[in-house]
């Protein structure tokens, strides 16, 4: 598996039942230099996993609070504070964190979901989580598509609801999260329409979600593909394909062109624009542009 993961590129390896920081470093040594593309994301699913969840975080791309087996190594009752704890954990640390199992699990036969189901999705989407992950729904279920938009209509539907604004509890020790955090300010302050962030590897992406903007939607712009595979999880961004001229100019105005022709910003439209990577050397840059329209 690991083999197909390394030659195909793929984004991402959930590796089951964590229970230490070194059970992520020894799946990186095999990863060898393709761990550079293909991320882990580290599935807490027992007691020793929950208890290192922030040694695990600190060498993992993300976290998934597995409820599945978790429910069954750990006392019932404890779930709810446990998948809080860990969703805290992965938001505080910077990383980015996936809810799975029993999402929507009466649809297995069911045509609609339960009240309590819609609900539990919400309570994810409150919590701060990146993206929910569906199981037997989808695997064995009678309806696998219904079930998919049901989702969606409900994850929509939550996501109406403002973003955690997290930048304030992130380390300040990081130049580069600092740098994203002000851009999230700005942009909110100035009631901005979005952000861009152009990023080669998608750190600087990253960084920005770490923020958890209110209610202003990121969207990222790199030139390599699996980058913009990987981005696919990150809460509230939207990743776009642009080449990169050796004049910053022409790919920021590359950038605006897309937004307008894509997501229909008008002339008015506001934005910030992040980047590390439009200029030579170890520059980094915040800027305000104006959207052009289609």
């Amino acid at each position: 598996d690991i083999e197909f993961a390394k030659e195909n590129e793929i984004s991402f390896i959930a590796q089951s039942f964590e229970r230490t920081a070194d059970d992520v470093l020894a799946l990186q040594e095999l990863l060898g230099s393709s761990h550079q593309w293909v991320k882990i994301i580290a599935k807490i699913e027992n007691h020793e996993g929950v208890q290192e969840a922030e040694s695990i975080s600190k060498v993992a791309y993300g976290l998934m609070v597995a409820r599945g087996d978790l429910g069954i190594e750990m006392d019932i009752a404890r779930l709810p504070r446990l998948q809080r704890q860990l969703v805290d954990t992965a938001l505080r640390m910077g990383r980015r964190c996936v809810m799975a199992t029993h999402l929507l699990e009466s649809m297995v036969e069911n045509p609609i979901p339960t009240r309590a189901e819609a609900i539990d999705v919400a309570n994810a989407v409150y919590e701060g989580v990146d993206a929910v992950l569906l199981s037997s729904e989808t695997s064995i279920g009678r309806r696998p598509v219904e079930v998919v938009e049901q989702l969606r209509r409900i994850l929509e539907e939550s996501e109406r609801a403002p973003g955690l604004n997290f930048s304030q509890s992130l380390p300040t020790s990081d130049t580069k999260q600092n740098l994203a955090r002000s851009a999230v300010e700005l942009a909110e302050r100035c009631a901005a329409s979005g952000i861009i962030v152009v990023t080669r590897s998608g750190l600087m992406a990253d960084l920005v979600t770490n923020c958890a903007p209110k209610d202003v939607p990121i969207f990222a712009f790199s030139n390599l593909g699996h980058t913009l595979c990987r981005l696919m999880l990150n809460r509230g961004v939207y990743a776009h394909r642009t080449s990169f001229n050796p004049n910053p100019e022409l790919t920021i105005q590359s950038a605006l062109e897309v937004l307008g022709e894509r997501e229909g910003l008008v002339e008015s439209d506001l934005l910030v624009v992040v980047s590390d990577v439009l200029s030579e050397g170890a520059v980094d840059s915040i800027q305000l542009r104006r959207a052009q329209p289609s």
